[in-house]
This record gives structure tokens, C-alpha cells and sequence, in this order.
């Protein structure tokens, strides 16, 4: 079974991050990642590193996975909505 802590560690496992914290109930997640690679990417290319951390695991394990992936200084400055499911 998939875990919140499992997705977790892959995602720090393939993207320098200051931020992962990721919720859910084996099926579905939300994800909270902040990491400075996204500074200057489009939301969809910013989940598109997301999707390259997980590897196979976001295509045979993953069903549901909804992401805000956040710069340090918009986390700073609060966040902003750029959650979708994936």
C-alpha cells in the first residue's frame, strides 16, 4: 500500500526541496512541495518534476495525487492556489 511517508521520500528522493509534506489515505494525496527548481516554470512543467520524481510510482501506484508546488518566497510570502489533481 502506498503511504503519505512513501511519496514523501521519493519526491525528496528526485527534486531538491525545503518543503514536502504530504497527506492522504492510501488512494488519494495532496502535496504541499516547495523547492527553488520551480522558480520560473509554469505550474505544469513544475509538476512535471514532480511527476519525473515519482518515476513509475506516480503511474502504477499513485491514483491521485493533488499538488501545490510552491518557489521559497511564494511560500514565504503565503503560497498560492496552483493545486490540481494529478
Amino acid at each position: 500500500m502506498v503511504t503519505s511517508e512513501s511519496i514523501k521520500s521519493s519526491i525528496e528522493t528526485g527534486l531538491d526541496c525545503d518543503v514536502v509534506d504530504v497527506t492522504g489515505d492510501g488512494h488519494h494525496f495532496e502535496a504541499l512541495i516547495v523547492s527553488r527548481a520551480f522558480s520560473g516554470l509554469s505550474r505544469i512543467a513544475r509538476h512535471r518534476l514532480v511527476y519525473a520524481a515519482l518515476g513509475e510510482r506516480m503511474r502504477e501506484e499513485v491514483h491521485a495525487l493533488s499538488m501545490n508546488t510552491q518557489t521559497p518566497e511564494e511560500h514565504a510570502a503565503g503560497g498560492k492556489a496552483d493545486s490540481t489533481d494529478g
